[in-house]
């Protein structure tokens, strides 16, 4: 059983910055991807990033790339997503998540999500 908790949200004003992380307890199937993902009120959820926790491969959503960075650090089992240049419409709940790693999984660990709020 995988647990996944996500913190290091908050309120920011437009242009500044944020770290979350997303803590993994629980023993995964290896090898896995690890990936963020947000929902805006009134919209579907969204990807926003993943990485491979075997050679720490990143892949970005367009609306995010340049600005957002995601890493990990093996040792604390944990997933970080640095967001620098933040926009009001980066407002949403942040949620952390986990997949096997192959083509056809699924996301199938999912944190309680962590709020994000960008003002103008």
């Amino acid at each position: 059983q995988v647990q996944l908790v996500e913190s290091g949200g908050g309120l920011v004003q437009a242009g500044g910055s944020l770290r979350l992380s997303c803590a993994m307890s629980g023993r995964p199937f290896r090898p896995y991807v690890m990936g963020w993902f947000r929902q805006a009120p009134g919209k579907e959820r969204e990807f926003v990033a993943h990485i491979t926790w075997i050679g720490g491969t990143t892949y970005y959503s367009d609306s995010v790339k340049g600005r957002f960075t995601i890493t990990k650090e093996n040792a604390k089992n944990t997933v970080y997503l640095q967001m620098n240049s933040l926009k009001p419409e980066d407002t949403a709940v942040y949620y952390c998540a986990l997949r096997p790693y192959s083509v056809s999984s699924t996301w199938s660990s999912w944190g309680q999500g962590t709020q994000v709020t960008v003002s103008s």
